[in-house]
């Protein structure tokens, strides 16, 4: 198999995953809306992370 063979195969396959997925979480989502998340994210409230569960402390 030549390199552009197994360049162009590789990336076909990585499109053809990408198209999956995309096709997954689309049917996942399905008639959901940004509002339905805004409301699912209001009813958990503001409530500090869990041990662990920290971002990370960035140093500038």
């Amino acid at each position: 198999m030549s390199l552009n063979q197994w360049i162009a195969s590789a990336v076909a396959q990585k499109v053809g995953a990408m198209k999956t997925a995309a096709d997954f979480l689309r049917r996942r989502a399905g008639n959901a809306s940004g509002d339905d998340f805004a409301k699912v994210l209001d009813r958990v409230g503001v409530k500090p992370s869990q041990p662990g569960d920290e971002l990370p402390f960035e140093k500038r």
